[in-house]
């Protein structure tokens, strides 16, 4: 069963495939400028080759069930990134600057409107009631029992004195996980990188110290909104 996409993944390929695509048009600069590659229609194929490896890879931890299932498909692609660049020598760091980029100018394609609605439903009290209802359900036994791959979380209410609007800490992540099991611990801190991109280009703040990848005991994600300065 290890070559055998999850059904759920499998119904989400061609969108999946696509953004994949996109990602390397974008990137083509980045990559002549950045490391130095020339052979881009090479790389190319050889991203989508690992990409469909690490779709046979993608734990399943719920489907639309979980609110991680959309983490796990719109940012475990990266891996596929850094592991043709990694082979090809370029340094982890260099591919995080890279991807960052590459992911940050996917991201504004979508038209800013959309954008902002995202992130004010993000932030919404409907939303972080769902959160807390996914969070209570995720550090379940039942749950880690069946989906030994998945993120545990707690949702951390704000108080008084607090910068932020309310946080998650997460005591578990399912891309800690999947590095350790597919020997990617070296190019990991790049998908945590990535996080600071998504959330700014919804209009949202985040604060983080620290992360399991980086040796802490839980990931200390904070969130607030960002306010439009008027002068602007």
């Amino acid at each position: 069963m290890a070559d055998v996409i999850h059904p759920f993944y499998e119904s989400h390929r061609d969108a999946l495939e696509a953004a994949m695509r996109h990602r390397l048009d974008l990137a083509e600069t980045l990559l002549r400028e950045r490391a130095q590659l020339t052979d881009i229609e090479a790389i190319r194929q050889e991203v989508m080759a690992a990409f469909e490896i690490v779709l046979t890879q993608m734990p399943y931890v719920g489907g639309d069930t979980s609110r991680m299932s959309d983490f796990f498909m719109r940012l475990l692609g990266f891996m596929a990134i850094s592991r043709v660049l990694r082979r090809r020598g370029v340094a982890p760091s260099v591919i995080g600057e890279i991807e960052r980029d590459i992911y940050q100018a996917q991201l504004l394609t979508v038209p800013e409107a959309d954008r902002l609605a995202a992130g004010l439903h993000f932030m919404s009290a409907e939303n972080q009631a769902l959160m807390r209802e996914q969070a209570a359900m995720s550090a379940s036994a039942d749950h880690q029992k069946a989906y030994p791959a998945d993120f545990a979380y707690d949702f951390v209410e704000s108080g008084p004195g607090d910068s932020f609007e309310f946080g998650i800490n997460y005591t578990a992540c399912g891309f800690c996980k999947f590095a350790a099991s597919h020997g990617d611990q070296e190019i990991l801190p790049n998908i945590c990188g990535l996080d600071f991109v998504a959330y700014a280009s919804r209009a949202i703040r985040l604060e983080r110290t620290q992360t399991l990848a980086g040796g802490a005991d839980h990931c200390n994600f904070r969130f607030s909104r960002i306010v439009p300065d008027p002068k602007t």
